[in-house]
């Protein structure tokens, strides 16, 4: 399940708020400049479907964010617990950084966490299947595909480079709770 919690930057232990419900994370993520939505497939969608099958799937979707945005991208990327690079990955991911784009991902199947600093509150969005989160350009974030990763997701670019990171230098992602998968 889809769950949101909200901490202040220098207390990793009590959080301020913990809901699972979809109209209070999709109010508190509003109110802090995060689009997040719930996509359903306009087709039926096996879990091994290959990647042609999934941006058919989503299609109308995916054509509303580029003609809102001005998307010049997108694609699909998958992880499993058995991928022989997986701890490299989630190292990558896990320190603090930001876009000079808005980074824009839709969970066709599994989960990740994103984890959002925005001045002094942490937003720790553990995002589920059908859950799209679009974190703002040059926004302070994270990822965690946690230890065992299990997620398949559409990824949405306007820089032609595609993913590209300015790390912070910050070590708080260290500070808050990871993934346990």
């Amino acid at each position: 399940m889809t769950q949101l919690t909200i901490y202040t930057e220098t207390d990793a232990q009590t959080p301020s708020l913990v809901t699972e419900d979809f109209d209070t994370i999709s109010a508190q993520l509003q109110q802090a400049g995060i689009r997040f939505e719930r996509w359903q497939a306009n087709q039926p969608l096996v879990d091994a479907a290959d990647n042609d099958s999934i941006l058919a799937a989503y299609k109308n979707e995916i054509d509303r964010l580029v003609a809102e945005q001005g998307f010049q991208s997108y694609d699909v990327v998958s992880m499993n617990p058995d991928h022989p690079q997986k701890d490299e990955f989630r190292q990558k991911f896990l320190a603090e950084h930001t876009h000079s784009e808005d980074e824009v991902r839709f969970f066709v199947r599994g989960h990740g966490l994103f984890v959002v600093h925005i001045g002094d509150k942490v937003f720790s969005l553990l995002c589920e299947k059908n859950d799209l989160i679009s974190v703002p350009a040059n926004t302070r974030h994270w990822f965690d595909m946690g230890p065992n990763p299990v997620f398949t997701a559409i990824r949405l670019f306007n820089n032609p480079d595609g993913w590209v990171a300015n790390f912070t230098g910050d070590d708080i992602a260290k500070r808050f709770p990871l993934l346990n998968n």
